[in-house]
């Protein structure tokens, strides 16, 4: 089953559908869209940037367009896919945007399980999202933003409640992650310093790694943990050498990469490479 609408006035599009609609990524390949997948009375296994992840019955999972996908098994699934012209043009709150809770970070991704009371709620979004998709009217594009949003906001009240957010000082420290990690991908492949980020953020270095324990996490370990993870989707997806990827990422010497990936992963860029032949 696969529904599609295009806007083309703006470009948009809007998949819905099931698991034909990840047929494309039977081969991994670059994910393109936004997606989210629901699975229903069966599990399903994916590979999110060569990482294998089984997704459990009646749970959600949302993937960000730059992200590498393998589509491995899965059946009974209900599937949106969207583009950056479908929704992210319009104005929205933060949290619910194309970069908000869902889709902040492409080094993580979030996996929410769906309770009864949610199942049914997702049951009846999808089905008036069926309608609406048969529905061609001049207010139809709209109609199909409202409830994509609609969809977000229901996703990321219960990713808030799985991760215990909710109080006006966790948002605060919530929005900064986000910010910063923002800011990261934007920029990673160019600055690898916390100072250039706290700047940005009108922070200072101590203050980011102050509210980022709070998530178990550091700054700097947030810019690391991106750095390796691109070069791990280049060593995956493409013939560069390990000194060409150190270039790309903004490394003049390739040895620095090199000592930062074998410090996050036990491997260094070689022996990895050659791990991932063994595995073919």
């Amino acid at each position: 089953m696969q529904e599609v609408f295009k806007d083309f006035s703006t470009g948009g599009l809007l998949k819905i559908g099931n698991e034909v609609l990840l047929e494309n990524y039977v081969k991994p390949k670059q994910a393109g869209l936004y997606i989210f997948i629901r699975t229903t009375s069966n599990k399903a296994t994916i590979e999110v940037d060569g990482i294998p992840y089984i997704i459990s019955e009646h749970s959600l999972l949302a993937l960000t367009p730059i992200q590498f996908i393998h589509f491995v098994e899965g059946k009974d699934l209900i599937v949106y896919q969207f583009n950056r012209e479908f929704y992210c043009i319009k104005d929205h709150d933060q949290e619910v945007s194309c970069a908000g809770l869902l889709f902040f970070s492409n080094a993580h991704f979030p996996l929410i399980d769906l309770g009864e009371n949610e199942q049914r709620k997702f049951n009846t979004l999808h089905e008036v999202f069926v309608d609406e998709l048969n529905t061609e009217d001049t207010i139809q594009a709209e109609m199909l933003r409202m409830l994509m949003a609609r969809f977000m906001i229901m996703s990321t009240r219960l990713l808030k409640a799985k991760e215990g957010f909710g109080s006006a000082a966790n948002d605060v420290k919530l929005d900064l992650l986000r910010s910063f990690n923002l800011l990261v991908e934007a920029h990673f492949k160019e600055q690898h310093s916390v100072s250039f980020y706290a700047d940005k953020l009108f922070k200072s270095p101590k203050t980011l790694s102050n509210t980022f324990a709070k998530f178990n996490t550091t700054p700097l370990q947030i810019i690391h943990e991106r750095i390796v993870l691109e070069a791990k989707r280049l060593l995956i997806y493409t013939d560069k050498t390990a000194k060409e990827i150190a270039y790309e990422i903004g490394f003049e010497d390739a040895s620095h990469l090199s000592r930062l990936f074998k410090k996050l992963t036990s491997l260094s860029p070689s022996q990895f490479k050659k791990q991932l032949a063994k595995a073919v």
